[in-house]
């Protein structure tokens, strides 16, 4: 399976940005995607995830600001990130895990948001 990521960027605090994860290769395989995020200085952090049969599960503090979703005929999760601030800047990273707990990391993608 490969993974990837775009749609990072520079963005106001306030703004709006899309996070894209496409997969190719195996992708039968995979039972949920999910997206981390990795601040300078500070350990990489589960944003939100999804499984393939739509489960979802976000972090405390992105709740009500982000969600995540896919689109199952493209092999693509999104992440639509809304109401940015400072905290949200960071590398955000596509994983996906398998069915038999095999995984895969996506490259990263930078959001920054200034204030």
């Amino acid at each position: 399976v490969q993974l990837q990521a775009s749609g990072g960027g520079l963005v106001q605090a306030g703004g709006s940005l899309r996070l894209s994860c496409a997969a190719s290769g195996s992708t039968i395989s995979i039972s949920q995607v999910a997206w981390y995020r990795q601040a300078p200085g500070k350990q990489r952090e589960l944003v939100a995830a999804i499984t393939r049969s739509g489960f979802t599960n976000y972090v405390d503090s992105v709740k009500g600001r982000f969600t995540i979703s896919r689109d199952n005929a493209k092999n693509t999760v999104f992440l639509q990130m809304n109401s940015l601030t400072a905290a949200d800047t960071a590398v955000y990273f596509c994983y996906a895990q398998s069915w038999s707990r095999n995984d895969w990391w996506g490259q990263g993608t930078q959001v920054t948001v200034s204030s």
